[in-house]
């Protein structure tokens, strides 16, 4: 709603600069064409210009509308002559990249300066973050000697946009005369700060409206959670204006919010509102009626709503589509996930750019089908690094560890740089396949290429830890400070307590709640699996009634496991029985695993049988339980009851696997 844009707009007949701080100008322009508070004049006037000056500053405009910024400043340089329109086209060179120190070199050293000048440079340090900023956007304000609507509203829209709404008041009252613009400034910034209250009353205030004020209140309306009061305003205002030729963006906001928040019978009921031209075109005439994004609108309030038959409904009873309505119908399709269908509109879309084959890749790599992700990944006629972390991922995914090297390896080859998230995927490979060495490669190239964010940083930490050089898990652990999130806590506390460090983990657990970082029900797999590792029984039946008392973490199969696994290890394997037949679902192969492993170490057959057994239904063609029984009742001599399991097997044609081995029946 406040992202601040400096755009220049040159006339080629005549002089005309227009410098736009908020979308709500640009409409006062269309309307106002001749309005002479927004229409500037360089000092110098290209009537009097050179042809060579003209020529140079259009080239000039070129390179820096091209992004080519040093062949602008080279230029600008070698010229000999100059005039305000060369000095303000590369201040807003720099201005629209954030370059705000050479911007202001350059406007110091200008020879003469008008308003445009002037408010560019507002423009730039009101689009920055940050304190300093919009105190010299405000110095150079106070030191204007004439000031137009565009300085005005900057300066409001740059304080509003920071949340200083008190400075914001003050300068509009101050104001001259406020336009439209203004008002629509302060009643987005009240907006964006979460003032409901003070927005609606300003826009009630108003002594004029346009569509844009409209859309402005309605958007913001909608960001604040207030549907019904956004859609109370629209109609009111439909009503009272008798007409609604203008708000067909309005009507499009309010249709995408009742989608954002799922309710898609409200959006289809406005959007039925909005008639739709007799030949099924859009947007024909400047009329009220249905535009592209209408249609596209209602199309993806279907699609996240997962009804994929009504949005397929709208999609072919559009005659004019973009490249937007065909991606979300591919989306929509790729998340179901059915491919098939998404392949067929591929196939069938008109014109496909770089996001279409993206979703393609991406779906076929979550599917596991990497074969035609890579063949899709092949034949896309530009990659971007989208693409290439795409087939990262899905390597990664499928635990591909040689694939995903492979592509990083011709990622690089080609000149793609990789980002935090392809080092990401390429750290979870390491982590997953135990590959040390790599991982350790793939830091380097963190070190090198990237800031290491929250995330990249956990994927070191997990990493390290799960390849168990926990000593520098610890230490990039530690560096994190106060970036540190939960997930940065489980990968930690889970190293230590898969390699042994029982009391490392438990100490860590204890650090993450006097911090209040709240557990989740991973944090407590790992902590039960210290306890279980270090033989605490009390301690990990305490923290189990915690994770539901304390925490209202509902139990999952895995922290009954490890609960089955604590109390079992310590010989309680009646209680663990108890425990299992607690559970409020089937218990899976590793809770009837960890009883098992339990009963072979205290020698309960009896107890091992019933866990033999149900591991056999999990499990049919495993031999593991079979062999572990077998050998638990030649530990006792109960060799009829060994002889029997072994019929069983071969009863089964359960072949026996490696690994394991029979006790000689004979010795």
């Amino acid at each position: 709603m406040f992202r601040i844009k400096a755009i220049i707009f040159f006339s080629r007949k005549r002089p005309q600069w227009l410098l736009c701080c908020h979308p709500s100008i640009t409409s006062f322009i269309h309307k106002n064409p001749s309005s002479p508070p927004l229409r500037f004049a360089s000092t110098s006037t290209q009537n009097d210009q050179a042809p060579e000056v003209r020529r140079l500053n259009r080239k000039i405009t070129n390179f820096i509308r091209t992004g080519r910024i040093e062949d602008a400043k080279k230029l600008f340089d070698k010229m000999t002559e100059r005039n305000t329109v060369t000095w303000n086209s590369m201040i807003t060179g720099y201005v629209q990249r954030r370059e705000m120190t050479k911007a202001r070199v350059l406007f110091d050293r200008m020879p003469e300066r008008d308003v445009v000048s002037w408010n560019l440079m507002l423009s730039g340090y009101l689009s920055c973050r940050g304190y300093r900023y919009i105190e010299e956007g405000r110095y150079l304000f106070d030191r204007m000697l004439v000031k137009d609507f565009v300085s005005w509203n900057t300066m409001i829209t740059g304080y509003a946009r920071n949340g200083r709404m008190d400075e914001a008041l003050s300068l509009f009252n101050r104001m001259p005369k406020q336009n439209v613009v203004s008002w629509n400034a302060v009643i987005s910034g009240f907006l964006h700060n979460g003032d409901v209250k003070s927005a609606i009353e300003y826009f009630e205030r108003m002594p004029e409206r346009d569509a844009a004020s409209l859309s402005a209140l309605v958007s913001g309306l909608i960001q604040n959670g207030e549907l019904d009061k956004a859609a109370g305003f629209l109609l009111g205002y439909v009503e009272g204006a008798g007409g609604r030729e203008d708000l067909i963006h309005a009507y499009n906001t309010l249709i995408a919010g009742y989608g954002q928040r799922g309710r898609v019978d409200d959006a289809r009921c406005l959007f039925d509102q909005i008639p739709c031209s007799p030949d099924g075109r859009t947007g024909n005439g400047g009329r009220f009626e249905r535009n592209v994004i209408s249609w596209n609108s209602m199309i993806m309030c279907y699609v996240k709503a997962g009804d994929f038959v009504s949005a397929r409904e709208l999609f072919d009873q559009m005659v004019e589509r973009d490249t937007f309505s065909w991606n979300t119908m591919i989306r929509g399709y790729v998340n179901m996930p059915d491919m098939e269908e998404a392949s067929n509109l591929f196939g069938k879309m008109p014109d496909t750019n770089t996001l279409s084959w993206n979703l393609m890749i991406s779906g076929f790599a979550h599917m596991g089908n990497l074969e035609l992700a890579c063949d899709f990944f092949q034949r896309m006629p530009q990659k971007n690094l989208v693409s290439w972390n795409s087939m990262i991922s899905g390597y990664e995914k499928n635990g591909d560890c040689e694939g995903a090297i492979k592509i990083f390896i011709q990622m690089q080859a080609e000149g793609e740089k990789p980002d935090q998230h392809t080092l990401s995927s390429l750290l979870s490979v390491c982590a997953e396949s135990v590959a040390l060495q790599l991982g350790m490669q793939i830091h380097q190239q963190v070190t090198k290429l990237v800031t290491a964010d929250v995330p990249l940083n956990n994927s070191l930490v997990t990493m390290y830890a799960r390849c168990g050089e926990i000593v520098q898990a610890r230490a990039i652990f530690n560096e994190m400070n106060s970036m540190k999130e939960v997930i940065s806590w489980n990968a930690m506390i889970g190293g230590y307590a898969s390699h042994g460090f029982a009391t490392e983990a438990l100490e860590l657990f204890g650090e993450m709640k006097r911090l209040k970082f709240r557990p989740t029900h991973i944090t407590f797999v790992s902590v039960l699996n210290a306890c279980a590792n270090a033989g605490l029984v009390e301690e990990g039946r305490m923290h189990f009634r915690s994770m539901v008392s304390e925490f209202g973490i509902e139990p999952r199969v895995e922290h009954f496991a490890s609960l089955v696994d604590i109390v079992g290890r310590h010989g309680q394997v009646e209680e663990a029985m108890g425990v299992i037949s607690s559970m409020p679902f089937e218990p899976d192969k590793a809770v009837w695993g960890a009883l098992l492993g339990a009963c072979r170490v205290h020698n309960n057959v009896e107890v091992a049988r019933v866990a033999a057994e149900a591991l056999a239904k999990l499990e049919p063609e495993s031999s593991a339980p079979y062999i572990l029984l077998y050998n638990m009742y030649a530990d006792v001599g109960r060799w009829d009851d060994a002889t029997e399991v072994r019929l069983i097997m071969e009863r089964n044609n359960i072949q026996k696997q490696p690994g394991y081995s029979w006790v000689d029946s004979s010795a």
